[in-house]
């Protein structure tokens, strides 16, 4: 697979002294962080969004993940009022600033494999044949996995990933796990405790399921990557076999005054709690993570 999302630069995050930091930033300018652009081609809008559930989901659960995702274009509807800011569509829109290329997305295929036709753990090569099951053309095919289905790598070197096929036309595609019960402290975060690092009391999901509001942090990094990196040739920071991308060059982040093992200031549901920073359809709240902004060479959140 082309590009993994790795939490090992969360756990190192999380592990750096922030009194050591303060006074090392004191001395050292910081430089700005540059995704170089490696001229090759972007996933240009609209792109359908075609989705494996693979093992089980509950309606509930694929709802909030739907939801999501038809979110990422909605500033308003016909009828109803335009979603409350800061929204999912107006974090999504980041990606419009990379090479100029078009950020709208449509759901598209969903197929249901509840019956785990290959298994309960998965290699690279069954992610990358679930997801050419529904290819077509201008397309990322995501696989979902349950939370009771092991995928190589998984909870070990990265929460999600995304790559493309090799034989031409080349399709792109991506994969997230449920981390609820396998790693939850890892793939998660902040929504549970973190295995390493600083110990703060862990944020209220905004859905009410740490499992899946975790792959909805995971499923946005992502996204942003294989839209702005489908084939490796994209913009992206170091070597392209390890590359830091539009949201994973910002991990951890999620709210102003974000440092090692603290999201930052984000916005707090009055009623239930939860912790969010992203109006999205339906009244669904999310919790969205910086994205790197060509325009300006930081990562930018929502509040």
């Amino acid at each position: 697979m082309a590009s993994n999302y790795h939490f090992a630069t969360l756990l190192i995050s999380l592990l750096t002294i922030s009194v050591f930091q303060t006074s090392f930033s004191a001395l050292v300018k910081e430089q700005p962080l540059v995704l170089k652009y490696h001229n090759g081609a972007l996933l240009r809008g609209p792109v359908t969004v075609n989705l494996v559930w693979y093992g089980k989901f509950t309606p509930t659960q694929r709802s909030i993940i739907v939801d999501f995702l038809q979110s990422l274009n909605t500033v308003k509807g016909t009828r109803k009022a335009a979603t409350p800011l800061p929204s999912v569509s107006s974090w999504w829109k980041t990606t419009e600033k990379y090479h100029n290329g078009s950020s709208v997305t449509v759901v598209g295929k969903q197929i249901l494999d509840e019956n785990y036709s290959l298994g309960k753990l998965l290699k690279n090569y069954h992610i990358q044949y679930l997801a050419t099951k529904v290819a077509q053309p201008n397309s990322l095919n995501v696989v979902l996995t349950a939370k009771e289905v092991g995928v190589e790598g998984f909870c070990m070197s990265r929460c999600g990933t995304h790559g493309s096929t090799k034989a031409k036309p080349r399709v792109a595609y991506a994969w997230v796990g449920n981390s609820e019960t396998q790693c939850a402290g890892q793939c998660a975060w902040p929504f549970h405790q973190p295995i390493y690092g600083p110990q703060s009391p862990p944020l209220v999901s905004p859905n009410g399921d740490v499992g899946v509001d975790g792959m909805v942090i995971n499923l946005a990094t992502v996204l942003a990557g294989a839209v702005t990196n489908p084939f490796n040739q994209g913009y992206f920071q170091g070597p392209a076999t390890a590359p830091l991308e539009a949201v994973s060059a910002c991990t951890g982040m999620f709210g102003s005054g974000s440092y090692p093992g603290y999201p930052g200031d984000v916005l707090v549901d009055k009623s239930t709690g939860a912790s969010y920073n992203a109006h999205g359809l339906n009244g669904r709240k999310y919790l969205v993570p910086a994205m790197w902004d060509p325009k300006t060479s930081a990562c930018t959140t929502l509040v």
